[in-house]
């Protein structure tokens, strides 16, 4: 049986570990920390991409096919661990300053369930928001997910299904003879397989280092979020607008989000940030200005010069592969990544097209965005 090596147990390595591992490679995910502790854990769990329309259309199709796996992996989730991720499908209202027409258009061509919206029937949806000016729009079939809950339930499913996590394994490097990886370098050693994987978020590109080509743009982008713990049934539906958006939990906590900031890999959640994000929700539905801030937190996302991921071989070193550079859509756009890295992996020809997340980037694909 093959062996793989995944560097990275976020979201995205630990869903490419299951596919390898169903496509019949021996796996072991290499992570540096704990499994599922930084930007998957972090991120609010919606599972679109925020205002798909101003994406290109590489993001979409992603998004498309992680959408429709979503409801099953949730399920199954549930199912053979006990531990509920809360996918939850309450619909999301978008309300931006882009023109109806272009998003009209996008919409039909796309052929998303979307619903444009008055003033008056956002506020009859979600009683108590104040929204601000510009277009509304309902997208009914969005939903979310509770990431600690998710990350947590992968985890074991994973381990139940064979694949073998190494925490506190900090990489080093690719290790290579020959034109061809033949591991990782470690702290605490070689580990060598038939096949590399790369899926260490905004820590991916410093993994390929010294090597002859590095993948586009991937750096740290700092996002912190807060978590208010808010009465049961005063938010319903996902709410995004001027930059910001309010997630419902079953609970009734109410996820508060995110700031974009370029900090390095300083993940440290700031009194400013705090601030703006409180500001931000209390302005957006005034009664979370009294309800208690659960909690504060950042992560790092992996950053991309045009958000669409790397998902690719290596350009020159043979047995090495990349899937990272997700940005704000690592957790809507994970499942089909994970399958599509794992077919090229395993040599099988990929439900979606691999010409947009090449590496070095196909001539003009990646160079503005698509259609939508």
């Amino acid at each position: 049986m093959p062996h793989a090596l995944i560097a990275g147990g976020g979201l995205i390595g630990l869903l490419t570990a299951r596919e390898l591992r169903a496509r019949g490679f021996d796996v072991t995910v290499v992570e540096r920390g704990a499994c599922g502790r930084e930007a998957s854990w972090a991120g609010g769990g919606i599972l679109s991409p925020l205002h798909p329309w101003r994406f290109p259309d590489a993001v979409n199709a992603l998004a498309g096919h992680s959408q429709a796996l979503w409801p099953g992996l949730a399920e199954t989730l549930r199912e053979r661990t006990g531990i509920d991720p809360e996918y939850r499908t309450g619909g999301m209202i978008v309300i931006d300053d882009d023109d109806p027409a272009e998003v009209g258009a996008w919409v039909e061509r796309q052929g998303v369930a979307a619903t444009p919206l008055d003033r008056g029937q956002v506020t009859a949806m979600v009683p108590g928001l104040q929204p601000p000016a510009g277009h509304s729009w309902l997208l009914p079939d969005i939903a979310s997910i509770r990431n600690p809950r998710l990350l947590r339930a992968l985890i074991a499913l994973a381990v139940g299904e064979g694949v073998t996590l190494r925490e506190r394994t900090p990489v080093t490097g690719v290790a290579h003879a020959g034109g061809r990886a033949v591991g990782l370098d470690t702290t605490v050693g070689r580990i060598e397989a038939d096949a590399v994987v790369i899926c260490a978020g905004a820590w991916s590109k410093s993994l390929l280092s010294g090597l002859d080509a590095e993948p586009p743009g991937i750096r740290p982008v700092r996002g912190q979020m807060l978590a208010f713990a808010a009465s049961p049934g005063l938010l319903e539906r996902i709410v995004l607008t001027e930059g910001y958006y309010l997630i419902p939990r079953a609970d009734g906590t109410v996820l508060a989000g995110s700031t974009v900031e370029d900090a390095g890999f300083d993940s440290t959640a700031t009194h400013s940030g705090r601030a703006e994000l409180f500001d931000a929700a209390a302005r957006l539905l005034p009664p979370l200005a009294e309800a208690p801030v659960r909690a504060h937190w950042a992560g790092l996302r992996p950053g991309s010069d045009d958000g669409i991921p790397t998902i690719a071989p290596h350009p020159a070193l043979a047995g090495l592969w990349i899937n990272a550079g997700h940005f704000r859509n690592g957790i809507v756009t994970a499942p089909a990544s994970a399958a599509l890295t794992a077919d090229l992996v395993a040599g099988r020809t990929p439900a979606l097209d691999p010409t947009p997340y090449l590496w070095p980037p196909a001539a003009g694909v990646r160079a503005t965005p698509g259609s939508g």
